[in-house]
């Protein structure tokens, strides 16, 4: 009888669970809309592939997918989740283009559950119409492969699926793809109508069910939220002039860049290599639709380190704020 060295087993054991991370660390943060908690996810599930006895797996893939949708409707269903998410005091975790854990991005439906404002719309589905949404839309598996992940009918699957369609579509903003360089255009701009002073050239580049949001830096537990062209331009016109309180809460000196944020449109506030700001642009029929700012730190450490390890592609929109 041959003998496998355990070691060596267990490399190529961690090798297969390995070449999976990305997958389920995108599956996890679709879910969770929190790059944070999916990390801790991906690990738990790590955990349980230690623990299990791996001969008895015949599809690894299959295996761990499942272990981590549901290790995600346990975080989803908990009491402490259902506080945080309270609705109106949550924002999905922001990612610069480029982090794995956004892939897949290889079709529209792919593209847009990543999205901030699909994730944002997966607060209104139950945990487990999101998770068949997603598992449907964003991974292409079949009704009889959910059923099997989230222990229900296929029939059941495909009741959850047309509903959580139904309830995303009611709630979807009009959108779409957008030409890469029609989208820097907008957001110029705005950047330069917000700089000036110019509101009314401001309150005309919204359409006219605009909406802004902002955490606030994360100081309340509430988020501010606006909801017409004009108080959203009068918002934005005080957000962006640069003051010294501004800049000593930065930490300095900021330098505006243009970034792609889950796949859309963003001017980021970097202060040397730090970002310590992001506002983030949903656009609709050549205006923005929605305007999302976020400054709590611990909701852009993951994109801020991205930023760090990167080279910006073009110079500073506004090389000193």
């Amino acid at each position: 009888m041959i003998r496998v060295n355990s070691t060596a087993a267990d490399r190529f054991d961690a090798g297969r669970f390995e070449a999976s991370r990305d997958r389920l660390a995108s599956l996890a943060y679709r879910l969770l809309g929190s790059a944070a908690d999916a990390e801790d996810v991906v690990q738990d599930a790590f955990l349980h592939w230690q623990a299990a006895d791996r001969r008895r797996i015949r599809v690894p893939e299959a295996w761990l997918t499942k272990v981590v949708t549901n290790l995600c409707l346990d975080r989803l269903r908990s009491a402490r989740a259902r506080r945080e998410r309270a609705v109106g005091a949550w924002l999905p975790e922001p990612l610069l283009d480029g982090d794995p854990m956004l892939g897949p991005a290889d079709t529209f439906e792919q593209r847009e559950s990543v999205s901030l404002a699909v994730l944002t719309l997966m607060e209104r589905l139950s945990p487990v119409e999101r998770a068949v949404y997603l598992l449907r839309e964003a991974f292409s598996h079949s009704h009889a492969e959910i059923a099997e992940i989230l222990d229900i009918t296929e029939s059941a699957s495909q009741q959850h699926l047309h509903r959580s369609r139904r309830r995303v579509a009611a709630a979807r903003r009009r959108g779409g793809d957008v030409d890469p360089a029609t989208a820097r255009r907008i957001v110029e701009e705005f950047l330069a109508a917000a700089s000036s002073g110019r509101t009314d050239r401001l309150a005309a580049l919204l359409t006219d069910d605009a909406i802004a949001i902002s955490d606030n830096a994360g100081l309340t537990g509430t988020l501010l939220r606006y909801d017409t062209p004009e108080r959203i331009a009068a918002v934005a016109r005080a957000g962006f002039k640069p003051t010294p309180a501004k800049q000593r809460l930065a930490g300095g000196v900021s330098a505006l860049h243009y970034a792609l944020v889950n796949g859309a449109p963003a001017i980021l506030f970097v202060p040397g290599d730090r970002v310590v700001g992001a506002v983030t642009f949903d656009l609709a029929d050549g205006r923005i639709a929605t305007v999302r700012g976020i400054a709590a730190p611990a909701r852009l450490a993951r994109l801020a380190e991205a930023w760090r390890r990167s080279e910006p592609a073009t110079p500073p929109l506004i090389a000193r704020w």
